[in-house]
């Protein structure tokens, strides 16, 4: 029976991918921008307005339970095998489905919504005629996109190609921004698994710099999508959205564009949607932008979100609020109402060496705050303490079936309300493992 229950999921992951591509073939996908336009397909219109939708979270999470210590809550989500798994607004597509999907591309998208994502996040930056894109970073279409095999359109880049000289140990550039092209050129590029190889001495070679544990399986088309395309597609998908207000790599104002209009703008694509507020969670690593979305914009105000970049800053640790500022409390008083830090900056090593909530996090919930974190899934394999994500637990990761150990002490002891991560399914097949709410 175990064997029959894995390649029914293994089917429905095979299906998975098999649809979120189905409209695609391997040639540069054109999109054109019109009052009219509509980028969702049959495959995003498969996906039904309530919650019976057809949620596959796929043979991911059956590979990390397996991969998991003897432990109580494996016993717990073995016993979850056969679901029902639903949409959950506790798993949020990071990028989309970025995992195995070239992020912030339709394909990804509708990847995520099909493993429960009920929050799918289209981070926002702007072209050089002041259109909101979903891209990551305002310049990262070097090793997101096709853009330096287009010879008219790499012309126009920041920083040209430029070869790697192996002799005398350079590697090799590019940088090539949204404020360099135009939307309508934005959208003739295709998507591509983020990634650049520092070696290259061709453009060719550059662009093949995909991470060994992620896979270009799925990026022979990946397309591109304006933030306005994005809402109407996640209206059709029946997700939530959370844009990110990127910093801008430009002087602001930009050719006349500050960035309160910035700010402004990418509400207002929210508003002219008719998308209600109660929808959209608006986050930004500036805390001036979350300020100005508090006080000027007072419907989108309680589910503004405050991503908690300050491990940059010297001297910051999360085990002394002295190195915080500004404080929990004061945050608060600005009418911040959730902060989102990286997973470690939430966990640490308890007495008997297990992971338990950090300071940071103990002293955000005591404040009022709620907690988002990210991102899960981004790591590639944990065997060798988990890198960047999980620095404060290191020492005791060492097998992929962590990443359930740590999701369980974020939602139980922690109490986050959401999860960003590359690969939604897995924390999708948690949340309906343990009850929590379906998406509305």
């Amino acid at each position: 029976m175990n064997k029959l229950i894995r390649f029914i999921q293994m089917v429905g992951l095979s299906t998975l991918f098999i649809l979120s591509g189905c409209n695609s073939d391997n040639k540069t996908t054109t999109n054109t921008l019109t009052s009219n336009t509509n980028p969702v397909t049959d495959t995003a219109s498969t996906l039904t307005s309530d919650n019976k939708q057809d949620v596959q979270v796929g043979i991911r999470p059956y590979f990390l339970i397996d991969d998991m210590q003897d432990s109580d809550l494996k016993t717990s989500l073995e016993e979850c095998k056969d679901g029902p798994f639903y949409k959950t607004d506790f798993s949020i597509g990071h990028r989309g489905a970025a995992m195995q999907y070239p992020e912030h591309t339709k394909e990804s998208y509708i990847a995520a919504a099909r493993m429960g994502a009920g929050i799918v996040e289209c981070d926002v930056t702007f072209t050089q005629d002041k259109e909101l894109v979903c891209r990551h970073s305002q310049c990262d279409l070097h090793t997101t996109t096709n853009i330096l095999a287009i010879p008219e359109l790499a012309a126009k880049c920041s920083v040209p190609f430029t070869p790697a000289d192996p002799v005398n140990g350079i590697a090799a550039t590019a940088k090539c921004c949204t404020s360099d092209i135009t939307v309508e050129e934005f959208l003739t590029l295709q998507g591509k698994m983020d990634g650049a190889n520092p070696n290259a001495t061709t453009v060719e070679e550059y662009l093949q710099g995909t991470p060994n544990w992620r896979t270009d399986l799925y990026s022979s088309s990946g397309t591109l999508m304006t933030h306005a395309q994005s809402i109407e597609l996640f209206k059709s998908l029946n997700v939530k959205m959370t844009p990110e207000l990127k910093s801008p790599a430009v002087t602001m104002p930009f050719d006349g564009f500050s960035q309160q209009q910035y700010a402004q703008k990418m509400l207002d694509e929210y508003v002219n949607a008719q998308v209600p507020a109660s929808d959209v969670f608006p986050q930004s690593f500036n805390l001036e932008d979350v300020k100005y979305w508090i006080n000027n914009a007072p419907d989108f105000a309680a589910q503004s979100v405050y991503l908690d970049g300050r491990y940059d800053q010297a001297g910051f640790d999360p085990q002394n609020q002295a190195t915080w500022q500004p404080s929990m409390h004061e945050l608060v008083a600005d009418g911040v109402k959730i902060i989102a830090p990286p997973l470690w900056m939430l966990v640490t090593l308890g007495s008997d060496n297990e992971m338990v909530p950090s300071a940071y996090a103990v002293a955000a919930k005591e404040a009022g705050l709620d907690i988002i974190t990210w991102t899960l899934e981004r790591s590639g394999t944990l065997k060798n303490g988990g890198g960047w994500y999980y620095q404060s637990v290191k020492d005791i990761t060492d097998n992929d079936g962590d990443a359930f150990e740590l999701l369980d002490v974020l939602a139980k002891e922690v109490g986050v309300i959401g999860v960003f991560s590359d690969w939604p399914g897995t924390v999708s097949y948690y949340a309906s493992c343990k009850g929590f709410d379906k998406s509305k």
